[in-house]
């Protein structure tokens, strides 16, 4: 998800083309449909793992999913190759406003550490609940889900790229000691 120069987050994969001018319908990964109202361009990421950035021409609302418009690409057989490929943004160029749901995922790459066990990992994905967002941290604990709530969180520390949390026992699973 992310390498060392960009944190790359996926936001949806191309399932078809719509129209004759290029339109492609993309079915948006949970709660992600709005990051690529807020980016310029998008990475499109296909089976031999190599990216192309391309500019957003137009983002439209479309069923369950959204039409996006690539920039010089006006017509369905330039795009038509693209069906079944990932769309992914750069969290860099997300927008820094407190406001706006693509702030967190600029957290996505930073180090977790909890106050009782150490270092959890690596943040690598936010998902949505009815309740609040979770983080995906993997590291030595394997996979820990952590709600994003005031309580848990203590700090966040974008200069060193690390998130703190203090969180409850049982969030974290038990290693054992060989």
């Amino acid at each position: 998800m992310s390498n060392a120069e960009n944190a790359r987050l996926a936001v949806g994969t191309v399932v078809g083309t719509h129209g004759l001018k290029g339109d492609l319908k993309v079915r948006p990964y949970a709660n992600r449909a709005d990051l690529l109202f807020e980016v310029q361009s998008v990475l499109i990421q296909c089976a031999d793992e190599t990216f192309s950035v391309y500019e957003s021409e137009r983002v439209t609302p479309f069923k369950k999913g959204v039409l996006l418009r690539l920039k010089g690409l006006a017509d369905i057989n330039a795009v038509q190759h693209f069906v079944g490929c990932d769309i992914l943004v750069d969290l860099d160029t997300l927008p820094v406003d407190e406001e706006s749901e693509a702030t967190g995922y600029r957290l996505i790459g930073m180090r977790v550490e909890d106050r009782r066990y150490g270092e959890l990992g690596t943040l690598e994905d936010i998902f949505s609940t009815a309740a609040h967002d979770i983080l995906v941290v993997e590291g030595p604990y394997g996979e820990v889900l952590i709600p994003a709530v005031e309580k848990f969180m203590t700090e966040i520390n974008p200069a060193e790229k690390r998130i703190s949390v203090d969180l409850p026992e049982g969030l974290v699973p038990e290693v054992d000691e060989i």
